[in-house]
């Protein structure tokens, strides 16, 4: 019975886990202790204090975790103790990779005005005062806000790859719920600090019961994630398949139909995201055109809600804040680069003061390397003349400005995990005859709801339409599914390990050795930097992941120099340890 109900409050989280039976069950997963840094430091990329502080916390309507604030404020962390810390204990999250915030919340949680259900019209009230509660969600800050250690240093990199492990803090969550809820004196000092001057029986007992309502529903998705635990590769530090979870959610939950549930089969490594707006196309398949859309569908997929299956004047209310949406993509996108010939808003960091200076004349050689073997997909070295001046800055449309058109290359041809591209490219959705699309295509129907939901918004805040396609980012909602990834521009490479969009490679001088001399384990989770090799160094450790890249989705395949012919994942020729170690050294300056 107990451990039903513990896979029940787990199970509302939205996880695809596999849960033993038995005692294991019951307890929550190791996660690592780190060693707390001397000193910790934020790499300078063109923001002020200001706006940094804005951006880690700025709300985009997504109530991630099923519960209001108050409860995520209120619980405790799942162990067996008498009383327990908080589950908001800074120092606790940080194990699971979550940078400590200048408040109370860490990087990228949001706590939204109030917990508003659109499916229904209503607010969740706390039974003291009738009032809402608040909400509380992941935003983009979660997941792109890089962290890196040397020698008792810390660095924190805006918009780069975060190394958390949202299974595992998933796990913890629903497990502080299940031991809250059958644990009596657990459950009166949960109460206590939820309902405060309000708490006496009668509140509790309100309490109780919504507690109960939210652990009932959470039982729907429990076959869900049956069927498919057989086919998930487990994500772990740094990955998440974004894509799958963003369909599972819109199509599978939010929609009321089980067979459009489909297993994460393509954890792909967080991308950075400075450039990114400046992009023709985004994702790694580079599928989506439009910001809005990029942005308000990554709110849908972390649980912003959503009204799909109410035709009428209110179809297509959410919870997502188009309007914060817009400043963070400002923000991120800055002024027109090509107009300056420099970008601004978020920049690329630069190799820092505390690793070993780069070596000149072995970075010179590599620059000629680069030029040989790497321009031809990646571009021009980032901010220089040929960079701008180079025929892939093109124009969507008529009125638009120009873009960075990047090289896509074919799966078969660039030889990496297919997994994300042919995912996205052959998954369908089952549609009721209430939402009606124009595809069940599922990027192309996901693109088409994500437009009807900012929509919805813009008409209800009465945005005019030149206002509108200014916050589109003056670009058409066009999506595509090629079988292809794009070769994106390499400024701050250096500080986005691991890499391959999959994260399978945990060093650039590993990915640019034969698979044979690559890891065959990746181990995600440490946060000591190398760089002599250039990323995470690959250390298993007590809470760490092992990735096990012999596994469909997590493949360490292709982009591979060696001395045979061209195509099946071999894109140059083999390169000498010197030649590696000057590219590597060349790129450190990007």
């Amino acid at each position: 019975m107990v451990a039903n109900r513990i896979r029940t409050a787990i199970a509302v989280l939205g996880m695809t886990l596999t849960l033993t039976l038995g005692a294991c069950a019951l307890m929550p997963p190791v996660s690592p202790d780190y060693p707390a840094p001397r000193v910790s430091q934020w790499l300078a990329q063109g923001w002020s204090p200001a706006t940094q502080k804005t951006y880690h916390q700025m709300d985009q309507g997504t109530l991630t975790f099923a519960i209001p604030y108050e409860w995520f404020a209120a619980l405790e962390q799942p162990n067996l103790l008498a009383e327990a810390p908080l589950l908001l204990d800074k120092a606790y999250l940080d194990r699971f990779g979550f940078i400590p915030g200048a408040g109370v919340l860490p990087v990228g949680f949001a706590a939204s005005a109030e917990y508003r259900d659109p499916t229904k019209g209503t607010t969740w009230n706390n039974p003291a005062d009738k009032k809402p509660f608040h909400g509380i969600g992941l935003t983009c800050a979660a997941c792109h806000t890089g962290r890196l250690t040397y020698q008792g240093t810390e660095l924190l990199i805006e918009g780069g790859a975060a190394l958390t492990d949202l299974g595992s803090f998933r796990k913890v969550l629903g497990l502080s719920i299940a031991y809250t809820g059958i644990n009596p004196a657990r459950f009166d000092r949960f109460a206590a600090r939820v309902l405060r001057g309000g708490d006496n029986a009668e509140t509790r007992a309100e309490l109780r019961a919504q507690m109960a309502a939210m652990l009932s529903v959470g039982k729907r998705e429990l076959p869900l994630i049956a069927r498919n635990a057989s086919r998930n590769v487990v994500e772990g530090f740094g990955r998440l398949d974004a894509i799958n979870r963003i369909g599972n959610q819109v199509f599978a939950l939010d929609l009321g139909i089980d067979e459009n549930y489909a297993p994460i089969t393509a954890p792909v490594h967080f991308p950075h995201i400075w450039t990114a707006p400046w992009y023709s196309w985004v994702q790694f398949n580079g599928s989506i055109m439009q910001p809005m859309v990029r942005n308000a569908g990554e709110s849908l997929g972390v649980r912003a809600l959503v009204n799909l299956r109410n035709p009428g004047k209110t179809q297509y209310d959410s919870t997502v804040r188009v309007d914060n949406l817009n400043w963070i993509e400002n923000a991120l996108a800055g002024q027109h680069p090509l107009k300056g010939q420099k970008f601004t808003g978020l920049v690329a960091p630069k190799w820092p003061a505390v690793f070993p200076p780069i070596e000149p004349a072995l970075a010179a050689r590599g620059e000629l390397l680069y030029k040989q073997i790497c321009q031809g997909c990646h571009l021009p070295e980032p901010g220089s003349q040929a960079f701008w001046a180079s025929n892939r800055w093109r124009q969507i449309d008529k009125k638009g400005e120009r873009y960075l058109d990047l090289v896509q290359i074919p799966v078969a041809e660039i030889g990496t995990d297919p997994e994300q591209a042919l995912g996205m490219a052959m998954r369908t959705v089952i549609l009721p005859h209430d939402v009606r699309l124009k595809s069940t295509m599922f990027g192309l129907a996901l693109g088409e709801v994500v437009e009807n939901v900012t929509n919805y918004w813009y008409r209800a805040n009465g945005v005019a339409p030149a206002k509108r396609d200014q916050m589109n980012g003056s670009r058409p909602n066009l999506l595509q599914v090629p079988l292809e990834y794009k070769a994106r521009t390499l400024d701050g490479i250096w500080a986005v390990a691991p890499y391959l969009h999959n994260g399978s490679v945990p060093t650039l001088f590993d990915l640019l050795s034969p698979r044979e001399e690559r890891p065959a384990t990746v181990f995600l989770g440490d946060r000591e930097y190398d760089p002599i090799k250039v990323g995470y160094r690959n250390v298993d450790i007590a809470g760490g992941f092992a990735m096990d890249t012999s596994i469909r989705g997590n493949m360490n395949t292709g982009h591979e120099f060696r001395d045979s012919p061209r195509g099946g994942g071999v894109i140059g020729r083999g390169l000498s340890i010197e030649e590696r170690r000057a590219l590597v050294e060349y790129l450190k300056r990007l």
